[in-house]
C-alpha cells in the first residue's frame, strides 16, 4: 500500500466543506477493521483511509497548512499504513474507571507482544509493539500501543484465499480469543496484501 503524499491530503477549506461525508465514510471504513479482543482491549488495523482521516483531522484541528509542517504529519503517520506483507494496528487498553485502569495498567506490562494474529494451519504471527517510541515503565504499561503483523508469505496466501483470521492476547493477565473475525474485518484486512 502506498503512503499518502501532499497532493492527495484535501486543503483545511475543501476539508471544511466536505468533513461530514468524509468523516461519515472513514468511520464506516475504520468500523470494518475493529477487532475487539476481550472486554478491555481493542485493535484498530490502520490503512491508508484511516490514515487519512487522522491526517486530515489533524491538519484542521491545529490549523496546519505550511508545506513543511504537513510533511511533517504525513513522516509521522505514513509508517502506520501497512505495505503490503503487514498489518499495522492501534491497540486501546480501555477501562471506563480511571482507578480501575491505573491498576489493571500495572499487572498488564509487555501485553503489547503477546497479541497475535493467525489462520487455519499457520503459527501465530506476534506483534512487534511500539517501534516508534518505548510506551512502558517497570511499573505499568501504556493504554496505547502501535503494532506491526510482520506475515509470512504462507499465511498473506492463506488469507488471500479466503481463510478466516484468529486474533488474540496470551498474556498471564488477560487472554482472550476471538476465532474467528468477522468476514467483513477478514475481508478488509486482505484487501491490505499484496
Amino acid at each position: 500500500m502506498k503512503h499518502l503524499t501532499r497532493e492527495e491530503l484535501l486543503s483545511l477549506e475543501d476539508y471544511t466543506a466536505k468533513r461530514d461525508d468524509f468523516r461519515k465514510r472513514a468511520m464506516s471504513h475504520k468500523k470494518m477493521r475493529r477487532v475487539q479482543i476481550g472486554p478491555n482491549a481493542t485493535l484498530f488495523f490502520e490503512d491508508k483511509i484511516t490514515i487519512h482521516y487522522q491526517i486530515q483531522e489533524i491538519l484542521r484541528v491545529e490549523k496546519i497548512f505550511e508545506a513543511a509542517d504537513i510533511e511533517e504529519e504525513l513522516a509521522a503517520y505514513n509508517p502506520l499504513i501497512p505495505d503490503g506483507s503487514n498489518w499495522k494496528a492501534t491497540m486501546m487498553i480501555e477501562f471506563p474507571d480511571a482507578d480501575e485502569r491505573r491498576i489493571a495498567l500495572t499487572k498488564l506490562i509487555d501485553i503489547e507482544d503477546k497479541v497475535w494474529v493467525k489462520t487455519p494451519g499457520q503459527n501465530k504471527v506476534f506483534a512487534i509493539a511500539d517501534e516508534d517510541l518505548e510506551r512502558e515503565t517497570d511499573e505499568k504499561t501504556s493504554a496505547v500501543h502501535f503494532l506491526r503483523f510482520e506475515l509470512p508469505e504462507e499465511f498473506i496466501a492463506s488469507v488471500k484465499n479466503g481463510d478466516s483470521i484468529s486474533a488474540g492476547i496470551d498474556h498471564e493477565n488477560y487472554s482472550h480469543l476471538v476465532d474467528p473475525v468477522v468476514e467483513e474485518t477478514r475481508s478488509s484486512l486482505a484487501s491490505d496484501l499484496d
